[in-house]
Parts: C-alpha cells; sequence; structure tokens
C-alpha cells in the first residue's frame, strides 16, 4: 500500500484531506501527524478513526530527530505537509511559535524526506500546502494573485509561510525534491476552530456576544468551501506537475462587513430572530497591525490544466457552515472550553 503521511491532519483543513484520501483510497495507508494543540482536534476524524487504512501519529515537526526516525520507520512514499501555525493574531503576538512551526518544522520534514528517497526510485512527492497571504496586499482592483506574483508578506505568519514556500522550492532545485506547492485563499466550513472570523461571529451570535470587525470591516478576501479545498488537493497531489505551484481560490470575494452582516441574515432566519437582531452586536474595534487590504486568486491555472473547480456558491456554502455549527453545539463548546485538549494531554502524555 502507498504511505502517505498528512501533517496537521486532525485540524481544520487538515482534517477534510485525510476524510477524503481515507475515503476515496482504500489501497493508500494515510498516517495522520499532529500535534494536537489548541486547533487540532481528534473529534473531527471520528467518522474515519476506525478505517483500516488511517493511523494517527501524535507528534510535533519542530522534533527533528523525531521525524527522522517517523520517516524511518514507515518509509513514507509522499508527504502533505499542512500543519502550521495559522492565526495571524496569534503571530503578532508570539512571532517564534510560527518561526518554529511554519520555517523549521517544515525543514525537518524535507531533510527526513530527501533523505529517506534520495536512492529511491519510486514514485514520491512532497506536497506542500500554503497560503494567498504571502502574496501581500492587492490595491488595484483589477488584479489578482496569480502563480509568479512576487511575494510582499506583512506578518509574521505570512512571512513564516513564505519561507516555508522558498525552503520547498529550494530542496527541489537544490537536491531535484520532487515537491508541488498550492497557495489557497480563506477556507471556511465545519471544523474550524473559532478564533477565525465566521466560526467566532457563528458564536457570537448563538450567544449574544458582540462580534469584533477590524477598522471599517473594508478589507476584502476570497472565500473556499473547505471541501472544495480537500477536493483541489486531492487532484493536485494525483496529477500536479511536479515543481509547479497552484493557486486554489474559491472566485467569492467579500468585504468583511458584507460577510459579517450576510451571517448575521442568515443566523436571525436560523435562530427564529427578529431580522436585525444580530447585526446590532457588530462592533467595531482598532485594525490589525500591517492588516492587508485585499487578497484575491486567479485559480485559472488549476481549473485549465487540472479540470478542477469550485462546487459552491459562497451564499450555499455558508449555510451549509452554519447548519454545521447549530448541529454540533457539543464540539463547540468542547473545542472553546479547552475539554478536547485536556483530553489529549491526558490520553497521549
Amino acid at each position: 500500500m502507498k504511505k502517505i503521511l498528512i501533517t496537521g491532519g486532525a485540524g481544520f483543513i487538515g482534517s477534510h484531506v485525510v476524510r477524503v484520501f481515507v475515503n476515496r483510497y482504500s489501497d493508500y495507508s494515510i498516517y495522520n501527524l499532529d500535534k494536537l494543540t489548541y486547533a487540532g482536534n481528534l473529534a473531527n476524524l471520528s467518522d474515519v478513526e476506525e478505517m483500516p487504512n488511517y493511523t494517527f501519529i501524535k507528534g510535533d515537526i519542530v522534533d527533528a530527530e523525531f521525524i527522522h526516525k517517523l520517516f524511518q520507520i514507515h518509509a513514507f512514499d509522499a508527504v502533505i505537509h499542512l500543519a502550521a501555525e495559522s492565526h495571524v493574531d496569534r503571530s503578532i503576538s508570539d512571532p517564534m511559535a510560527f518561526i518554529y512551526t511554519n520555517v523549521v518544522g517544515t525543514a525537518n520534514l524535507l531533510n527526513a524526506a530527501r533523505m529517506l528517497w534520495k536512492n529511491s526510485s519510486g514514485d514520491h512527492l512532497f506536497y506542500h500546502v500554503s497560503t494567498d497571504e504571502v502574496y501581500g496586499s492587492l490595491h488595484n482592483p483589477e488584479d489578482f494573485f496569480i502563480e509568479t506574483t512576487p511575494y510582499d508578506p506583512q506578518s509574521p505568519y505570512s512571512a513564516s509561510k513564505a519561507g516555508s514556500d522558498h525552503l520547498v522550492r529550494a530542496y527541489h532545485n537544490t537536491y531535484k525534491l520532487p515537491v508541488v506547492i498550492t497557495n489557497c485563499s480563506n477556507n471556511y466550513g465545519p471544523n474550524q476552530f473559532p478564533e477565525k472570523l465566521l466560526p467566532l461571529c457563528i458564536n457570537n451570535i448563538k450567544n449574544n456576544k458582540s462580534l469584533p470587525v477590524y477598522g471599517k470591516g473594508e478589507n476584502v478576501r476570497d472565500w473556499l468551501y473547505v471541501v472544495d479545498h480537500a477536493r483541489a488537493i486531492d487532484t493536485v497531489f494525483h496529477g500536479g506537475k511536479v515543481g509547479e505551484t497552484y493557486n486554489i481560490g474559491g472566485f467569492n470575494e467579500w468585504r468583511n462587513i458584507d460577510i459579517v452582516h450576510l451571517l448575521c441574515r442568515i443566523m436571525d432566519k436560523k435562530l427564529n430572530r427578529p431580522e436585525g437582531t444580530s447585526a446590532r452586536l457588530i462592533t467595531f474595534v482598532t485594525d490589525r497591525a500591517g492588516h492587508d487590504l485585499r487578497y484575491a486568486i486567479d485559480a485559472s491555472k488549476i481549473m485549465n490544466e487540472l479540470g478542477w473547480k469550485p462546487s459552491l456558491q459562497f451564499e450555499e456554502g455558508l449555510e451549509k457552515t452554519v447548519d454545521w455549527y447549530l448541529t454540533n453545539n457539543e464540539w463547540l463548546e468542547n473545542v472553546t472550553s479547552g475539554a478536547y485538549q485536556h483530553y489529549y494531554k491526558e490520553q497521549y502524555n
């Protein structure tokens, strides 16, 4: 069986990728490596945890010796690397955590893969999942990020991801390591930790708490449904060209304030509240330092070369997302209270 290591597989995007690969490819052995930080949650994968082609491994990609031994023991054929610190606000308050995980952790994985595969003629791939934030901010409303857009990261998070991207390309150019990189836009959907905009607002509306919006809410993001992103990763993994970069976007640009108002209307309807009730919770707060104005991805390359395209319009995906969070109250309460993290700390101590 082909052995595939998926790092960060208990996280938001990673859990959806693990699910796709476990369910679609019974002839693959899927190994999920996750540190189980606050954002990593095995409850995200309760539906596949008993599958015969799935294995969970708790570990930290920053631990070089551990990673080297792991590759030697399991002899992975491929890596899909999603493990990362990803919250911009946290990167501003604790940049070193992002540098260690996103840069040093990626380097450890690259070194382990290089050493394992250097004398092998097998079909190998190091797939690095990155973000559109490495490109910086767009100021011309007609511009879009393409795969050759120069990097201009503005936060410790985006700088650490840019650094990891450069390392992956360097290992391809220097050591001929077979790699592919994808840069995606903002993901949304089930299982996202409620520090990000949409699950935070859903949870706060449900509990009648304020909805913090940076500045005037004029920052623009392109939104991609997480299941569509997982499908895209599957597509690139199996059909992408080694050494190439593919941008993955949802063709759904929204100003933050507009998306919050849309979410308020949906929540009022779902909770049987008078229209306008949730919107009164909106509170404008001091803008984030280095806050990029607009991200927008041109995903023409993956669409034209590999045939992928997003399956959902944003309004439909947002309704599905709201329904999931309202239906999974126990998951949300355990995540926000830290109950899952406490349990995993005891279980895997």
